[in-house]
């Protein structure tokens, strides 16, 4: 006993000793109960931030994230009970995710923990996702343009922001390849050379023309170049997302800019005899998908999209990770969780027009 201790200290020190223990078990017994269950219940997960990216990363949490961030950080999910009566969210979504299958795949997992949840989704371009989101219409949102994303962040649109997959952006076109796209040393290079064949009635360009994650990117691309394709005879904008385009460009054999995932379940169908993919190298193609939820949703509604986030989060690498990787040979989207530092750094790079 420590000398001079008073009797009501004593008392407090000692409750003290027994809460800490008491947590401690039970926090214990969570992450064993999370490891060992082998379900979708919300797993405990830590990582640790190097001294070198936690400045860029908490920079990054203030505007995408909502995670407390240090040199040490664990969260904690807990998951609301499943509602008696049916509970109804709307979700507005980038086309790629829906187009693959994806989202189907990961409502129906969650619909094993919540049946009375029922998820509709919205598959428009990423622009318009945000803008059904203003509008009220959505409770969340699963889009891949940081910088759009930026704007609606700032606008006080969107929150809970945090990336849950990312892949790459490729260049498909004709079998004959007449812009010489295959041997480009970077895709700034290959897009001049559309251009230069587009100019000598040698090649088409299909554009997304949506103002969707995929046609934002083209845009940025084509800004790097220098050059503008608009107005051009070989440039068509076709307004539409990402499936109804590389149909286009099959039948016009054609170029165009696709996130790979929509590309191969295409392929793989055997719905794009006329094309394949040419190009695909470098980190201006990294493609970064996030979720958010809408702050105007109502809370009674709100608690359940926020479940749903949560439970695609945590469990990135069974979900997303396995996904395609039967049909396809390999996952159509790569889960974030392992590159989540790097991946936010760039996330931020592109919201700023890097």
């Amino acid at each position: 006993m420590r000398k001079g201790l008073s009797r009501s200290s004593l008392i407090m020190y000692v409750i003290s000793i027994i809460l800490v223990a008491v947590a401690s078990g039970a926090i214990g017994y969570y992450m064993s109960k999370s490891a060992s269950s082998g379900g979708f219940t919300g797993p405990t997960y830590t990582y640790t931030l190097t001294r070198t990216h936690t400045q860029v990363y908490t920079e990054v949490s203030t505007t995408h994230y909502t995670k407390t961030i240090s040199s040490i950080s664990t969260l904690y999910t807990n998951y609301p009970p499943p509602p008696s009566t049916e509970i109804r969210i709307v979700i507005s979504t980038t086309t790629s995710l829906y187009a693959t299958g994806l989202l189907d795949y990961l409502a129906s997992e969650f619909n094993k923990i919540y049946p009375n949840v029922k998820i509709n989704f919205v598959a428009v371009g990423t622009g318009a996702a945000l803008k059904i989101a203003e509008k009220g219409d959505a409770c969340a949102v699963f889009v891949h343009a940081p910088n759009l994303e930026q704007e609606y962040i700032n606008k006080g649109v969107i929150e809970y922001g945090r990336i849950i997959a990312y892949n790459f952006f490729i260049i498909v076109g004709p079998l004959d390849d007449p812009a010489r796209v295959r041997d480009t040393p970077n895709v700034v290079e290959a897009f001049k050379r559309i251009y230069e064949a587009g100019e000598k009635g040698q090649a088409i360009f299909i554009s997304r023309g949506d103002n969707s994650g995929t046609h934002v990117k083209e845009l940025s691309i084509w800004n790097k170049t220098g050059l503008n394709p608009r107005g051009r005879p070989w440039y068509k904008e076709a307004g539409a997302g990402m499936d109804q385009v590389l149909v286009m460009t099959n039948e016009l054999k054609a170029y165009t800019l696709s996130d790979i995932g929509t590309y191969l379940k295409f392929k793989k169908e055997g719905r794009l005899p006329n094309v394949e993919q040419l190009f695909a190298k470098g980190a201006d193609l990294i493609n970064i998908y996030s979720t958010y939820l809408v702050k105007s949703c109502p809370e009674n509604i709100k608690i359940y999209a926020k479940a749903f986030l949560d439970f695609v989060y945590n469990n990135q690498k069974q979900l997303i990770g396995t996904f395609g990787v039967a049909e396809y040979g390999a996952p159509l989207f790569n889960p974030a969780i392992d590159k989540e530092k790097e991946l936010a750094c760039m996330w931020l790079e592109i919201a700023r027009g890097g």
